[in-house]
Formats: C-alpha cells, structure tokens, sequence
C-alpha cells in the first residue's frame, strides 16, 4: 500500500494492521522524521517513510495494490493511478480547494473507474500533479 501526506504517520500504522507492507510519503521532511520516529517507537517496522513529492508517488516501490492520498487533488492524480496494479484501488478527494469528492477509483483495463464518490473536504495535496503552495 502507498500512503501519501504521512503527517504524524497514524494512517500510515492503520494501513499497516490491514496490509503486508506500507510505503508512505511526505513532502516536509520535519513531519517524515517525526512520522519515523512515532512508527519506529509503535513498533511499525513494515512502514517505509519517504521524502518527496506525493503527487509523484514512489514509482521504483510500484505496482500497488491500493493508494490512499490524505490531501485533496484537483484531478485524478495520473502518477499515482498509473502505479496501481491491475484491479488496484485509489482513494483520493477530487475537487476544488473548499470542498471535493472522496472517489474510490479502481485501475481497469478500460481506465479509471470511479465506483464510490462522497462529499468531503482536505487540505490541498501540493506538488506537481496537485495544487501550487
């Protein structure tokens, strides 16, 4: 599984006692470090944390089996559906800045198929496939 906005890495621990092995990503490298240690200490060995550009994904860990973003995008975010697996799960909010859907998206041979959509709203995912600062 790949988490995107680790913050204090909670979500990232939750997607741990529900998959094998989690790489999680996080663009400020003061909030991965503290994610690290607060994984480290709760004793998530199986949580990887990396610095970067969320958007982007971690394309040399791929293909997924599932990717939850913690951030709205504007769109679709075409990196990150491109490093799901065949059948693989995408959850992510798409919208504006005030207020967007939290889309399920499965990867099928047709392309992206959007099979649950609720109202929501999170903070921006910033980066090249999301939103300027």
């Amino acid at each position: 599984v790949l988490d995107v906005g680790t913050g204090s890495g909670y979500q990232a621990a939750v997607l741990a006692e529900l998959a094998g092995e989690v790489f999680t990503i996080e663009r400020i490298p003061e909030l991965a470090e503290q994610a690290r240690a607060n994984l480290a200490a709760a004793g998530y060995d199986r949580v990887h944390v990396h610095v970067g550009d969320g958007t982007l994904g971690l394309p040399k860990h791929a293909p997924f089996g599932a990717i939850a973003v913690a951030a709205a995008a504007p769109d679709l975010p075409p990196q990150l559906y491109e490093q799901l697996e065949a059948r693989g799960r995408l959850a992510v909010p798409v919208g504006g800045r005030w207020g967007q859907r939290l889309e399920l998206i499965i990867r099928s041979p047709e392309g992206p198929a959007v099979v649950r959509s609720v109202p929501c709203r999170f903070v921006p995912l910033v980066g090249e496939g999301g939103f300027a600062d």
